[in-house]
């Protein structure tokens, strides 16, 4: 995990969802980093514990009870995510296949 600075959203920043009329609201923790590789056959979602601490909050925000199936967050390369970093679609899906 590189020791730059991230391109994370700034302290208390947020974003909003709407899907199927119900809003999420996303917060980035202060100083969070968040850097997704591409290993090949495997992928490496490296962070610090503020940059955990905000994964595990969009996780929680999206199994919500009234959140619709299909609610996505996208992270990317310097929006969410550290420089270079691969991007992560975060999305809830509870239909089986």
């Amino acid at each position: 995990m590189s020791s730059e600075s991230s391109s994370a959203p700034a302290e208390s920043a947020q974003v909003t969802s709407v899907t199927g009329g119900v809003a999420q609201v996303f917060a980035w923790e202060e100083d969070a980093r968040i850097e997704v590789r591409n290993l090949g056959r495997e992928v490496a979602i490296e962070a610090n514990t503020a940059g955990l601490g905000t994964l595990a909050s969009h996780l929680l925000i999206l199994a919500k009870d009234g959140v619709p199936d299909g609610s996505h967050l996208h992270l990317e390369d310097g929006n969410g995510l550290a420089d270079g970093s691969f991007g992560l679609v975060l999305e809830r899906c509870d239909e089986e296949d």
